[in-house]
């Protein structure tokens, strides 16, 4: 890969944005390789956690301009072009969807901007952090266009509406300390060093629960989101029977009796029924 870096060690998957040259912008292959990356990690089932960081001064700066002009040009003098827009949106939407659909918690550290499309990407990311100096902003507006990725649907699940209207209005940067008190942010820090390192631990974290137990969790949240309390407390009560298991109760019972790390099934490798013989 040429945008990422993907590593695992102890069932944690590590994802990190490394063109800090070019501020670690977004153009066709950051797409590309990202997409791929996750669809990876999804169906691999080896990874139980998922930590997202970058490099350099930035986290990310956001949609490469220049790609406006040549890969991803929109045409509006058409209305088959005007069609292509929403497919092409569609598609990109997708790819940081499977962040929130990825059947395992992701974890976003970030440092200095994060910018446009990168506030598409952390919003659909289960936990951020950041660094002191890192900040948010939502870029679209300064330059003349509505955020289309995310951002606008998934921000305002996340913290008070009003705020997401300042913000996604006057184009202003969110700094950390703000983004924590409003609830985007989980724990800031003073360095990027000491971030990643609690970034990481809280990935091991997780990556030592059952595996399926954290899945069902993440399906909860995310089905609760975006339904009532009483259907969701219905679907948790399918999910429950679903997938429970008296072995993985037992196991952490007693791991935690004896004082060692309990040792658990991991997710079953997944097979697209189309790629099956």
């Amino acid at each position: 890969m040429h945008c990422f870096s993907l590593t695992h060690t102890n069932h944690v998957a590590h994802l990190t944005l490394c063109r800090p040259e070019s501020l670690n912008t977004m153009h066709p292959l950051f797409w590309r390789e990202l997409d791929e990356a996750l669809t990876q990690i999804h169906r691999e089932g080896t990874a139980r956690a998922l930590l997202i960081s970058s490099t350099g001064k930035h986290f990310s700066a956001g949609m490469a301009l220049e790609t406006f002009s040549s890969a991803i040009a929109m045409d509006d003098q058409s209305p088959e072009g005007r069609a292509l827009i929403f497919d092409s949106l569609t598609d990109m939407q997708a790819t940081f969807t499977k962040l929130e659909t990825l059947r395992i918690p992701v974890i976003v550290a970030i440092q200095g901007g994060c910018i446009g499309g990168a506030v598409d990407m952390a919003t659909a990311c289960c936990i951020r952090y950041a660094t002191e100096d890192a900040f948010f902003c939502i870029q679209e507006i300064n330059v003349g266009m509505v955020a289309d990725v995310g951002t606008l649907q998934r921000l305002p699940k996340l913290i008070p509406e009003a705020i997401v209207k300042e913000y996604a209005y006057t184009g202003r940067r969110l700094a950390a300390a703000k983004a924590q008190a409003y609830g985007l942010v989980n724990e800031v820090f003073a360095t990027q060093d000491e971030m990643l390192a609690a970034a990481l631990a809280t990935a091991t974290e997780i990556a030592a629960k059952p595996p399926v137990a954290i899945w069902g969790t993440k399906q909860a949240i995310a089905y609760a989101r975006d339904h009532s309390t009483e259907d969701a407390l219905k679907q948790m009560g399918w999910l429950q029977a679903g997938i429970w298991s008296n072995a993985h109760v037992r196991e952490a019972v007693a791991a935690m009796k004896e004082r060692r790390s309990a040792e658990f099934t991991p997710l079953a490798k997944l097979v697209p029924f189309r790629e099956q013989a």
